[in-house]
């Protein structure tokens, strides 16, 4: 998500700081009104001659706060997102204003990238081209959300690929409840829980207490998890269901095994060329730092809710510890880390130990910035080229970068192509 031609409106009365956090902004492209009082900040923000796309707010301002500010724009309107920015002794203060409706706080100092992160993943959240996706506000998200309203446009077979926690099942839903086939049933089965006999059973024989999944599902979506664990039989008969042009939408999930040479999991090739009809691919989490953020926040409310005696939110160094975690169970396991963490915290605000309580599991330990974003960038790098089968330039297109920037990363992250 870049700043440029956004409007923001930063309210600080601290020079040095109002004047650094400005640079930067117009260094990313923002057109940036710099206001010093509550008073001033008031009356441009209210009436402005554009709307501002989000606010940078000081706690204490010359003439009062920007607890006062945020509250009074709330009495006349809905304001734009607030980003608070706070000394360690504001901190209740803006938890109390996250929990009244602002976007957003930062303790100072601060790091000016994590800054810019959390502004530009409050603005996206605040954006309707988003479409309510259930995956996260970053680019990555929003782009796999178009590419899922397109996919349920059509009834064609889709072939989600995914390293295992990052949603398919979710993405499969999606698909489904986008489509005009919505009112219709929705099943899934995993094949990676089934004996032999049991897949071929559950998907095409009827029996007295249930029809088969491909019978139950006509005029509906039949999701098949872990397709990589279809049996030679099983194989042979989605091929010739899917011959037989049936009235059920198949969408199918594959996991890449790191441990196999097999691209896709020994999948005969004529049923695979059937079942990519539709080709989607869910990045991992570790390379959308902004979606870990939005989902840790969401999990938090969540099961916050759920607890007797209401935590008061999440610690900076909490977040930065969530970012900084290479998450290899994606998704799923950071919702299970974040129910344990809530339902066993002790103190009022959630901090790392109480996301990755065990000391002891070097996978745990947050890791520094520098390795987090190379990590990042060699995860997303090897995902693009898996998904166009190593092709140089449609990874590149894949990443949104050119073919020159991606040969370097690649050459520093020493990741070689086989083309």
């Amino acid at each position: 998500m870049t700043l440029a031609n956004r409007h923001i409106a930063l309210v600080e009365d601290d020079e040095i700081m109002g004047g650094s956090i400005a640079q930067r902004l117009e260094l990313e492209g923002a057109h940036v009104i710099w206001m010093k009082t509550k008073t001033v900040a008031l009356g441009a923000i209210r009436t402005p001659h554009k709307k501002f796309d989000a606010v940078v707010c000081d706690i204490k301002l010359p003439d009062g706060t920007g607890e006062d500010l945020y509250m009074a724009l709330c009495d006349h309107s809905v304001p734009p997102p607030f980003l608070f920015v706070t000394g360690h002794g504001g901190v209740d203060q803006a938890v109390r204003l996250i929990h009244a409706g602002a976007a957003d706080y930062l303790t100072k100092p601060f790091n000016m990238d994590q800054f810019l992160a959390r502004l530009s993943g409050m603005i996206t959240a605040n954006q309707s081209e988003i479409g309510n996706s259930p995956f996260g506000v970053s680019p990555q998200a929003i782009d796999l959300h178009a590419t899922l309203t397109r996919a349920a446009s059509n009834d064609r077979p889709v072939y989600i690929k995914g390293n295992r926690g990052t949603g398919k099942g979710l993405a499969a839903r999606t698909i489904h409840k986008l489509s005009n086939r919505e009112s219709g049933p929705f099943q899934s089965v995993d094949l990676s829980r089934l004996t032999a006999s049991d897949q071929a059973n559950i998907l095409f024989d009827d029996t007295a207490e249930r029809p088969a999944l491909t019978r139950a599902t006509e005029d509906g979506t039949l999701y098949i998890s872990m397709i990589s664990h279809a049996t030679d039989t099983v194989q042979n008969l989605l091929q010739e269901w899917l011959l037989s042009e049936p009235t059920t939408r198949l969408i199918c999930g594959f996991t890449p095994d790191l441990n196999s040479s097999e691209t896709d999991g020994g999948v005969r090739l004529d049923l695979l060329q059937r079942l990519r009809a539709v080709d989607i691919f869910i990045p991992p989490l570790a390379s959308r730092p902004d979606d870990i953020l939005w989902l840790m926040r969401r999990f938090y409310d969540g099961f916050n809710a759920r607890r007797e005696k209401k935590l008061k939110g999440l610690s900076v160094r909490c977040e930065e510890a969530a970012v900084s975690y290479a998450w290899p169970g994606n998704g799923r396991e950071l919702r299970s880390k974040m129910e344990r963490a809530v339902s066993q915290a002790q103190g009022e605000v959630l901090f790392p130990l109480d996301l990755f309580p065990d000391a002891q599991d070097d996978t745990a330990v947050p890791r520094a910035l520098s390795d987090v974003r190379d990590g990042a960038e060699r995860a997303a790098i090897l995902a693009a080229l898996e998904q166009t089968d190593q092709h140089i330039l449609e990874a590149a297109k894949l990443l949104s970068i050119s073919r020159t920037t991606l040969w370097e990363k690649m050459k520093k992250l020493g990741i070689k192509s086989e083309h």
